[in-house]
């Protein structure tokens, strides 16, 4: 069944406000106002909203050094996501976690992990609590090609299909492990087929359409609901900027990027809107970005006693 108006106004809606948030805090960085480094999600927000708009609140997600689409999408909102960047009390992790480890177990996503392929495994933990609390909650793992030849990939792909875990494996097969060609380290084109070593489905999807990225996903995660077993579910996507702010894609060829940007998920989807919504939605989205910007700069420092909290020993 094709999704009704609200249901596409709501991706277009999430896409737009990943791309700006994403945008502004590009030039925030660079005028010196966020610190630390960015590692940005352009171009990928179609499989962020495509996912976590069929999840519930007390599903979870685990995601990656690359985390900002996946923490909006999931429910993190726009001032807690901004004032964590830049590092205030207000921010979703008190200041603490910064970019590569955004997230808040309120809204059902892990504070993100930036070792590469770590939440394959995490995320194993998480979907056998769901399985023997006998919830029907689902856990969704995010990953990028470069964590697919992890060992911690394999462990857990083996370990949930042979548990048959609650759990989705959604890989962002942007073409690029930081600069290496996915081409250059896998004799395999696609990720998917790996799912065949271990009995479980692997599906391939164009991560430039969000409304094929909502399809498959749901197909995977109402299996996954339904004490199926896990899915590998391949999204082909790109990231149009580098794989952080120093990244100046110099090994990528011009013309590439062209094609790929011509497949941009936002104005693929902008059409289907009636134009006078559109319009709506992109003023209501500058709005809240607008908002989530002061609502960070006057935002109080994080206290340096909240480095002592949740420490364990």
């Amino acid at each position: 069944m094709p999704p009704d108006s609200a249901t596409l106004a709501g991706l277009y809606r999430q896409m737009l406000l990943i791309r700006r948030f994403e945008e502004t805090v590009y030039f925030l960085f660079l005028e010196g106002e966020i610190p630390g480094t960015l590692h940005q999600y352009q171009g990928q927000e179609a499989v962020a909203a495509g996912i976590c708009g069929l999840l519930r609140p007390d599903d979870w997600i685990t995601s990656t050094h690359r985390p900002h689409g996946h923490a909006l999408a999931k429910g993190v909102t726009p001032r807690a996501a901004m004032a964590e960047l830049y590092g205030k009390g207000t921010g979703c992790c008190a200041g603490k976690g910064g970019s590569m480890h955004l997230g808040d177990p309120a809204v059902g996503m892990l504070p993100a992990i930036a070792i590469v392929g770590a939440g394959n495994t995490v995320v194993t933990g998480i979907g056998l609590s769901f399985q023997l609390r006998g919830t029907d909650q689902v856990a969704v793992c995010f990953f990028g090609d470069g964590a697919s030849n992890e060992g911690a990939f394999h462990e857990a792909m083996n370990f949930a299909a042979v548990r048959k875990l609650p759990i989705v494996f959604v890989c962002e097969n942007n073409l690029y492990g930081a600069s290496t060609p996915f081409s250059a380290v896998s004799a395999l084109a696609d990720v998917a087929d790996r799912a065949a070593a271990y009995g479980i489905p692997g599906l391939i999807v164009d991560g430039m359409d969000v409304l094929a990225v909502r399809e498959a996903g749901a197909d995977a995660i109402a299996a996954a609901r339904a004490g199926e077993g896990p899915t590998l579910l391949e999204c082909k996507t790109y990231r149009f900027v580098g794989h952080s702010r120093s990244d100046a894609r110099g090994y990528r060829e011009g013309e590439e990027e062209a094609t790929w940007k011509e497949r941009d998920p936002i104005p693929r989807l902008r059409p289907i809107l009636a134009q006078e919504l559109a319009e709506e939605i992109e003023r209501e989205v500058e709005a809240t970005i607008e908002d989530a910007v002061e609502f960070a700069r006057s935002s109080p420092d994080a206290d340096p006693q909240e480095a002592l909290a949740d420490v364990y020993a």
